[in-house]
């Protein structure tokens, strides 16, 4: 319990692969995590050569660690394997649809997270990109995913090279509520948000963008509403072509 409290996020890794025993040991060990209806439908593609981690850069902006790790995994969706188990078993599956999306997402979500516990607990490091579903066209084409595969989350993994400080969280009464949700009043944000806010480092991220508040710099700056309007209209297209 409390190795997971000290956690952090690595993205400088050692240039020491993985072997792959190891690696199928963690993703069979992840591959007990809660699933609905037994059904597993997801995939991990579990990428290694440096020219298919180049294909992949750009889809998440080019940091580094996408090409410096020894190991980049992509966890996705996959209706595509069921349904066709499905149909060789004459039976017509219907899981091209939203319902079924949302629950591959929590799917290969679930088998995420799991594996990233593992990792950790054997000493690896990994770094979550939260880019996946930015550019899901361009991970597609890399990764040459079929219709019913959609990739929903990216781990890089690999030995640290580095020991960063842990990056801040809210306290455990701003996110708990007791038997139902209680709206925040605004002495609550003030008092949730306040560490937050007094960090040398979010300060100075508030001068650099020339912004009054941090709020100002997530909403103006870092993740605006236009941006998330087309990505948004970006991901319901590749949805679409991939058959939900």
């Amino acid at each position: 319990m409390e190795s997971l409290k000290q956690r952090r996020t690595i993205r400088k890794y050692q240039q020491k692969d993985i072997p792959t025993d190891m690696l199928n040991e963690l993703l069979e060990t992840s591959f007990r995590a809660s699933t609905v209806g037994n059904m597993q439908v997801y995939s991990v593609i579990v990428t290694r050569d440096a020219q298919r981690k180049a294909k992949l850069a750009p889809a998440h902006f080019n940091q580094p660690m996408v090409q410096n790790a020894p190991v980049v995994l992509t966890f996705c969706i996959d209706l595509h394997r069921f349904s066709q188990w499905c149909r060789q078993r004459k039976a017509e599956p219907g899981y091209n649809n939203l319902e079924w999306f949302v629950t591959g997402a929590t799917d290969a979500l679930l088998v995420a997270q799991t594996f990233c516990v593992a990792a950790e607990e054997k000493g690896l490091g990994i770094c979550y990109l939260g880019t996946t579903t930015y550019n899901p066209h361009l991970i597609i084409e890399a990764l040459e995913l079929p219709e019913l595969v959609f990739p929903i989350a990216t781990i890089t993994v690999g030995w640290p090279d580095e020991n960063p400080p842990q990056v801040d969280r809210l306290p455990l009464e701003a996110l708990v509520h007791e038997e139902v949700y209680h709206p925040y009043t605004s002495e609550d944000i003030d008092r949730y948000y306040a560490y937050k806010e007094s960090l040398p480092e979010n300060k100075q991220f508030i001068a650099e963008n020339g912004k009054e508040t941090l709020a100002q710099v997530f909403t103006e700056v870092r993740y605006t509403k236009k941006d998330a309007e087309a990505m948004s209209e970006l991901l319901g297209q590749v949805m679409k072509k991939q058959g939900f």
